[in-house]
């Protein structure tokens, strides 16, 4: 079958799609205005979307084709609630609530949440901060000092080695003001000699001595500091025998005495006993002004059995 008009034929043999073509159109072929265009044909075919539940889609089935069917008017105005609308609480089960959606990673699974950097970032300038004011406050402080020192005018304060006076040596000694040195036996610079306090009645310190001194080669120093004056001085020498006279060699400054140390048995106590024979001799020794070194030697010729107890100075004339 061609379209066009064929005929005296009934529109049931015309072609039902020639309103489509060109050539039919001519003919004057009319599209159909009841069903799909076959005669006595159901509604069976809807275009997409023109189907509606109830009334909205009765409406949409009884409407001419090719007509764009009438909307039906909305049961609520604008802000109304529309009586097809359910709230989601309503919903069996009700309202879920959204998911977190949570950050993936830089392998495209779901990774952890970054590091605080900004939590990190505070941290630090802390940090600094506590450190420039530490150190503003320690120069503070250091300039405070400084400042009490100068104000003292004394400038830095003197370290331990600075203020510390040096102490004389175990055979030294220094006069006091108006008066002439003194010092114990135990105290002197010994040279084959030792020290003991058995022997009761020495004058020294704790009762110490020095004994030993009964052999050629033994001596004891004394370094003497602070001599006012050049001059002739007495040596006393505080000493204890067995009762039997004693002698040494006297040297002053390098330079032995013409005249020996007598230390004779004043006491006329007898021969072998220690106990309370402690005696005191003196002799004249020329020193010089300032430091001045004593000895009191055994030397070939020496009788030296004695025990040493103090020495000390006193001007010329006693």
């Amino acid at each position: 079958m061609t379209p066009g008009n064929n005929g005296a034929s009934t529109p049931e043999d015309d072609d039902p799609f020639g309103y489509l073509y060109a050539d039919g159109q001519a003919n004057g072929a009319q599209p159909p205005s009841g069903g799909y265009g076959y005669p006595g044909s159901v509604n069976r075919v809807r275009t997409v979307g023109q189907r509606q539940y109830g009334q909205q889609g009765q409406q949409a089935a009884t409407a001419p084709y090719g007509q764009v069917p009438q909307q039906p008017q909305q049961q609520g105005g604008y802000g109304q609630p529309n009586a097809h609308y359910a709230a989601p609480e309503t919903l069996p089960g009700g309202a879920q609530p959204p998911r977190r959606q949570q950050g993936r990673g830089s392998g495209g699974g779901q990774g952890r949440r970054g590091p605080n950097t900004k939590g990190l970032l505070i941290g630090a300038v802390a940090v600094v901060a506590a450190v420039v004011i530490g150190i503003g406050v320690t120069m503070m402080g250091d300039d405070k000092n400084d400042d009490k020192a100068g104000d003292k005018g004394g400038g830095t304060a003197p370290t331990a080695s600075q203020s510390a006076s040096a102490s004389p040596s175990a055979s030294s000694s220094v006069a006091a003001d108006g008066e002439l040195p003194k010092i114990d036996a135990k105290a002197l610079l010994l040279t084959g000699t030792t020290t003991a306090s058995d022997i009761k009645g020495a004058k020294a310190d704790g009762g110490i001595y020095v004994t030993g001194f009964n052999h050629v080669g033994a001596k004891v120093t004394w370094t003497v500091n602070g001599i006012q004056k050049d001059g002739a001085y007495r040596l006393y020498v505080l000493y204890g025998i067995p009762g039997v006279d004693a002698d040494a060699t006297l040297v002053v400054n390098g330079k032995a005495n013409s005249q020996p140390l007598r230390m004779k048995n004043f006491g006329k106590l007898p021969a072998g006993k220690w106990e309370n024979n402690w005696q005191s001799t003196w002799a004249l020794v020329n020193l010089t002004k300032g430091t001045n070194t004593i000895e009191v030697a055994c030397n070939d010729g020496n009788q030296c059995n004695a025990n040493l107890d103090q020495l000390y100075l006193t001007g010329e004339n006693g």
